[in-house]
């Protein structure tokens, strides 16, 4: 059974796929090619999963950071002996454009130890164990390296150090004295592919360089952010743009699969597709923190995958593969055991298949924000975005299964009717854009219908707070997005009042909000949902409290790791990370609150 921390990982990327690195220096996790692709590394999920560490032999302290406007993660291990320096990437191309960051990536870890000071014996350990640990490769030593086969995967470790074969992989120790380095570089590719090589140390030392410099660069051609919190507001643009599949624009929830939201527990989902909603929110928060110019390209792969869809009038699909994929057919992975003994561990997601009518308004409300982006849109896409709408308009008094993807039954969320309500607004405000000034009356007269609606049967005047679903008891920390998305001012009586409500019934121990505490048709129970949290500070701020909604923030990010990455949920128990990681939920919200306290303290305009 695993028993790493969450929040002992750090995430690596190069906008194709992503790993995650231990402050053991282990790589515990690494999907091959894309971010929902098999993994060569599963420790993550069971001790026998494979892993790739190279660490000191003895203990030590450990401090960790990434390199400064980049994703190139850095630690430093304090021995008896001496300092080592190990730095991580996942390599881009040396002359990447800060526009395509991750157009010409290699598919290679590139992993570099140094002997900083004093002598350090560094343990290496290689165990590759591709199809999530299911394949045990063939390994041997080559000119230059270490040369592997497993089921379809072949691969190739460049590395000066002669590993010492077993059956579970190669292993070393080395000592390095006071400015020793050795170089590690990992390439596997499918068996069709081109043969993976040796790396000599001019190519690798030109890509390590390369990938730092094409990191730093994108970060200072996109993030101009100078609010308060600007450091973890870039950092957090950064996490987002890691989360980014190049090829398509599509944004992964978050790169991994079955962390649990409850330690031992079964809700333990796979997060490496492409929600609308999520990626949606996304291009809302890289708005703020990394100035997106690949919007457009955004819009258009969400215009391939779903206008047909919607044409035909079926439900618009909520979350697809980062290719554009529709069937996500979830299954279980029997042979691993799971973080901690959470199983059953899973890949594909059965969510794809459900009815949420809120998408249309995240769609609609990104499409608005960017909308200085879409002027030179194709004609698929705008054609895609009045779809959207016109979805909303026909469909909004449907059930559906909400933004929280319950497994039990359909019912009226107020979210969805929220979302419906927002799709509209966006439309109409959005309408010469679209080319669409002969629908704006319909869409207004709709609109104000849903918004009436909401709020005569949304709010519950014994509870004083708006509710879950229409007609309904319920709390849900996502009634805080009717004055976040507009349709009531946020000082108004009823909004202040939810939020009152939902800081008081909904917190945890920690001051962190549930999203509800209803039966969901899931057994188990959840932590803290950190994205509800922010959306209370969020709230806040747009009634002018800052002094509260700065504090509500700062409790937030107070459970961030080392590194600044922040998961799905906190345990209420323990108040350690819980769900899958790094989450880009959390990061959004935690954009999206500061640039809030920023415009409503005068530090942030309306527009960055």
């Amino acid at each position: 059974m695993t028993a790493t921390s969450i929040a002992d990982y750090a995430l690596v990327s190069d906008c194709h796929t992503s790993a995650l690195v231990s402050r053991y220096g282990s790589v515990d996790w690494m999907p091959l090619y894309r971010f929902d692709g098999p993994s060569l590394f599963t420790r993550l999920l069971d001790n026998e999963g494979g892993h790739f560490s190279l660490c000191p032999e003895r203990n030590s302290s450990v401090t960790r950071t990434y390199l400064p406007e980049t994703m190139v993660l850095r630690s430093e291990f304090m021995t008896e002996g001496g300092v080592l320096c190990l730095e991580d990437l996942l390599a881009v191309g040396p002359n990447e454009d800060e526009h395509d960051l991750g157009a010409h990536t290699p598919h290679a870890l590139l992993r570099r130890a140094r002997c900083l000071s004093g002598s350090v014996a560094l343990k290496v350990e290689f165990r590759p164990k591709p199809e999530y640990g299911l394949v045990i490769p063939r390994l041997e030593n080559a000119p230059g390296g270490v040369r592997g086969t497993g089921g379809a995967v072949r691969l190739f470790l460049s590395t000066s150090l002669a590993l010492t074969m077993g059956l579970k992989g190669g292993h070393a120790l080395v000592r390095l004295d006071a400015g020793d380095t050795l170089r590690f570089a990992l390439e596997a590719r499918c068996s069709s592919d081109t043969t993976p090589r040796h790396w000599p140390e001019d190519k690798f030392d030109r890509y390590f360089e390369g990938t730092i410099d094409a990191w730093r660069r994108w970060s200072r051609r996109h993030q101009r952010y100078q609010g308060p919190y600007s450091e973890m507001v870039h950092h957090s643009g950064r996490v987002l743009q890691a989360l980014t599949y190049y090829p398509t624009g599509a944004i992964v929830a978050a790169p991994t699969t079955s962390l649990p939201e409850d330690v031992g527990g079964t809700r333990n989902w796979d997060y490496r597709f492409t929600w609308v909603r999520d990626a949606s929110l996304t291009l809302n928060a890289l708005w703020v923190a990394a100035c997106p110019d690949e919007a457009e390209k955004f819009f258009d792969y969400m215009a391939g995958t779903a206008l047909s869809q919607i044409q035909e009038g079926l439900d618009m699909q909520i979350v697809f593969g980062v290719g554009g994929e529709h069937d996500l057919f979830e299954r279980e992975l029997r042979h691993l055991s799971g973080w901690r003994g959470s199983s059953p561990v899973r890949v594909g997601n059965a969510a794809w298949s459900q009815r949420q009518i809120d998408v249309y308004g995240e769609v609609m409300d990104a499409a608005h924000q960017l909308r200085d982006y879409l002027g030179d849109s194709s004609p698929t896409t705008l054609r895609f975005l009045v779809e959207v709408a016109e979805a909303a308009r026909r469909r909004w008094q449907e059930k559906d299964r909400g933004i929280w993807e319950v497994r039990g039954g359909e019912k009226h969320f107020l979210h969805s009717k929220l979302m419906c309500w927002v799709a509209l607004d966006r439309a109409v405000a959005l309408a010469d854009l679209l080319h669409a000034a002969e629908k704006v009356s319909e869409w207004y007269k709709v609109r104000e219908e849903i918004r009436s609606t909401i709020l005569t049967r949304g709010w519950n005047s014994g509870l004083g707070a708006f509710t879950q679903a229409l007609d309904d008891n319920v709390l849900d920390a996502s009634t805080l997005l009717l004055p976040i998305m507009g349709l009531l001012p946020a000082n108004d009586p009823r909004a202040l009042s939810t939020m009152d409500a939902l800081e008081y019934r909904l917190s945890d121990r920690n001051g962190l909000l549930y999203r509800y505490t209803a039966d969901d048709g899931l057994e188990g129970t959840e932590g803290a949902f950190l994205l509800c949290s922010f959306w209370l500070a969020q709230a806040r701020a747009l009634a002018g409290d800052t002094r509260k909604a700065r504090a509500i923030l700062e409790r937030c990010v107070s459970h961030a790791n080392e590194v600044g990455l922040l998961s799905e949920q906190v345990s209420s128990d323990s108040g350690e990370m819980v769900g899958n990681f790094p989450q880009a939920f959390s990061h959004i919200g935690l954009v999206n609150a500061a640039w809030t306290i920023a415009v409503a303290e005068g530090a942030g305009e309306d527009e960055p």
